[in-house]
């Protein structure tokens, strides 16, 4: 009896830990994935170095190839083309005309946005012509603005700011300079009156005299100012496109609670930490600029229609788009729900 029972047990152990005879089989482990991750060294791109730094993506059998660029504009390009799988960039006038010639390129998530009473963009002044007045956007009539090009982010905020304040593009001398760091240095020697910028180059200016805020963007408009997009190819493998959602949300997440419920701050410490190593800042001046992120990285998407509309009006894009046809927030929506 005692040997029965001892075989019993055996046999119970056995059938336990190859899971109770296999009539519950173990699920396969996801395919690793290879994504080729196309952005700029830029505080909103803050869940992405997160999710890079914690093993998120590793978590989700993702492994992340970075791929860093100057300007938004090569990353829509590079993204379209399939270059790159993920494009982490401002949502610009070339992107737009992409998709309406028929690229199949898909807008995802939140990286970022202007939102009232937190730090992003701003339209700063340099050093000079803020000494001789330049110190709010009603005094902005007849100077230089630099920019990085047209059709870009910063050409948007700049025209939407004049447009609530009664003004138009047609009241400032545009200077297109290609990219953000030729921007910085033709504010630090005074060629330009003015630009708008972004964390942490804004506080990067400020912080060595050679520029002054004169208003944010977010306390202006309202603007969802970068996203994710996925490439052409990249769509085709949703099981990847989930994935990536998943680690980029749980991101999203830890973000929100460190940097803008700022509830623990090891963790706000932490975040920040994570941030000036990816953007090769300090930490002073990346605490200084943390922008609004929504926590589950959702898009505004009633705002990518003002922003299509608002281009089409401004005769920067060419045809029509249909913003559901852009914007796809299915891929999140199932990222969430699982």
């Amino acid at each position: 009896m005692k040997k029965l029972l001892f075989l019993l047990a055996a046999l119970c152990l056995a059938f336990a830990l190859t899971g109770c005879g296999g009539s519950e089989k173990q699920a396969p482990a996801a395919a690793k994935a290879q994504v080729k991750l196309g952005m700029l060294r830029l505080t909103s791109s803050a869940p992405l170095f997160i999710a890079m730094d914690k093993g998120f993506f590793a978590e989700q059998n993702i492994e992340i190839q970075p791929e860093w660029f100057d300007a938004a504009h090569p990353i829509a390009v590079a993204t379209a083309s399939s270059q790159v799988d993920v494009g982490a960039t401002g949502i610009t006038a070339s992107l737009f005309n992409m998709a309406a010639s028929g690229q199949q390129l898909a807008i995802v998530a939140d990286k970022g946005r202007e939102e009232k009473g937190f730090p992003s963009s701003a339209l700063v002044a340099a050093a000079n012509a803020y000494n001789s007045g330049f110190t709010s956007l009603e005094s902005i009539k007849g100077k230089r603005i630099g920019i990085t090009q047209k059709g870009s982010t910063f050409h948007y905020m700049l025209g939407r700011m004049l447009e609530q304040k009664g003004m138009s593009l047609d009241d400032v001398e545009l200077v297109p300079l290609g990219k953000v760091s030729a921007v910085m240095a033709a504010l630090e020697s005074n060629q330009i009156d003015g630009a708008i910028l972004n964390e942490p180059n804004i506080t990067k200016m400020q912080t060595a005299g050679t520029a002054q805020t004169i208003v944010q963007v977010g306390d202006i408009i309202p603007y969802q100012t970068s996203a994710l997009f996925f490439s052409p190819e990249f769509m085709k493998n949703e099981d990847a496109n989930i994935r990536f959602l998943k680690a980029y949300n749980k991101a999203c997440h830890y973000y929100y609670e460190a940097a803008i419920e700022k509830k623990d701050p090891k963790k706000l410490d932490e975040v920040v930490s994570i941030i000036a190593k990816y953007v090769k800042a300090p930490a002073g001046d990346i605490k200084l600029g943390l922008p609004y992120i929504d926590r589950d990285g959702k898009l505004m998407a009633d705002d990518i229609k003002t922003q299509i509309d608002w281009y089409s009006s401004h005769g920067m894009m060419q045809g029509t788009l249909d913003p559901a046809k852009v914007a796809n927030t299915t891929l999140l929506e199932k990222a969430l729900a699982q």
